[in-house]
């Protein structure tokens, strides 16, 4: 780092306190502290609505060598409650960089930690689970900040969507990534597909291959009545990624309850669980959560198995759903529900993230698949 470094202090509800030095903004910030398993794409994890209300540790222990730039940003701000990290790179090295990751993070009055072990960190909440946990530079008293940890409120029963969602709705007109262009902005048929996605943190990834893919979209706030949706008379509806316990949001699983058997439905990760929660199921909460780009999933119907990109806390309990709905796909660490389908209407919904970014490529199909279906 080029400035001085200061001293700074995380302690978690168990008692457990860590020693180390600012990133990015001074001050304090809590959230529930998680560990994210990725090798890069700290800028796209940042930026992850999904992490609204928590504070996220890198596992590995080299974070910001490649910078921060303005086009790789999954939504309009960051939205994690603070950053950690082993040590954050003093270099930054890659012609598309426009800026550090301590000068993003100051930026943008994030408050995180660096110089911790981090695998002792890591250890720390798979054993004892996800936990809420205070960052600070200006309070340096340990017992204060346990203390704090065990007053402030968990993720359970908090509605963060309302947090992260867009004010209104919107048309997305821009596609994927490549070398030669940047972003395209490709075109489209008026009276092609039109597919409305709900925004209940959504992931502008996600909406790049859905305009690749041809598909005029517009996006709504996650409030936007069942009724107002099908007026649009969309093709398909999207339920998007989001933050913290999909039980609270009650709005979005009366609406989607609305829209099943109407017109086909896909959802992804929070969406995925308000679909559960819409089709009569329930919801529980995981340990310590999966946070990553390499969780292996297993497709049931072919045995394939994909590598993929996942940010979830809570998860859909099966043996709370009728026969006419069925699990399609597995997490092979947990034997967790990944993926489910209705037997006879147009819907299905995976747990993690195929749109990639950050993370590996193998669920990319899953967009198709939902066009076949739309057009079926």
């Amino acid at each position: 780092m080029t400035r001085d470094r200061k001293k700074a202090l995380l302690a978690l509800a168990d008692g457990t306190v860590f020693e180390g030095y600012s990133l990015g903004a001074e001050g304090e910030t809590w959230g529930e502290v998680v560990f994210n398993t990725a090798m890069t794409g700290y800028q796209e994890i940042l930026t992850d609505p999904s992490y609204k209300g928590q504070i996220v540790t890198m596992t590995y222990p080299l974070i910001g060598n490649y910078g921060v730039n303005w086009e790789d940003v999954e939504s309009r701000q960051p939205f994690v409650e603070g950053f950690i990290v082993k040590e954050c790179s003093r270099i930054t090295s890659n012609w598309r960089a426009e800026m550090g990751l301590d000068e993003y993070l100051r930026k943008h009055n994030i408050v995180g930690i660096q110089g911790i072990d981090t695998r002792e960190l890591t250890m720390c909440i798979r054993e004892a689970g996800a936990q809420t946990g205070v960052i600070s530079t200006v309070d340096l008293d340990p017992g204060n900040l346990v203390a704090k940890a065990r007053s402030l409120p968990t993720l359970e029963g908090r509605d963060l969507v309302k947090d992260v969602t867009c004010s209104e709705r919107y048309q997305w007109q821009e596609g994927t990534w490549s070398l030669d262009r940047g972003y395209s902005r490709p075109s489209y048929n008026e009276d092609g597909l039109h597919i409305v996605a709900y925004d209940f943190g959504i992931k502008y990834n996600i909406l790049r291959i859905f305009t690749q893919l041809g598909c005029r979209v517009t996006v709504v706030p996650a409030q936007t009545p069942a009724e107002e949706v099908l007026a649009m008379n969309p093709h398909g509806v999207f339920l998007s990624n989001g933050p913290g316990d999909p039980a609270p949001v009650s709005y979005a699983i009366e609406n989607t309850r609305k829209l099943v058997g109407k017109v086909p439905i896909f959802g992804i990760c929070l969406g995925h669980q308000i679909l559960g929660l819409a089709l009569g199921g329930r919801t529980y909460k995981l340990k310590f959560g999966h946070h990553g780009a390499n969780h292996p999933v297993k497709d049931l119907a072919t045995g394939k198995v994909e590598i993929t990109s996942q940010n979830h806390g809570f998860v859909v309990d099966m043996e709370s759903l009728g026969d006419r709905v069925e699990v399609t796909h597995i997490n092979l660490n947990d034997h967790t529900v990944e993926g489910l389908r209705h037997k006879e209407l147009p819907l299905f919904s995976v747990q993690y993230h195929p749109e990639a970014s950050p993370g590996p490529h193998d669920s990319s199909y899953l967009f198709q698949r939902f066009i076949d279906m739309v057009k079926g």
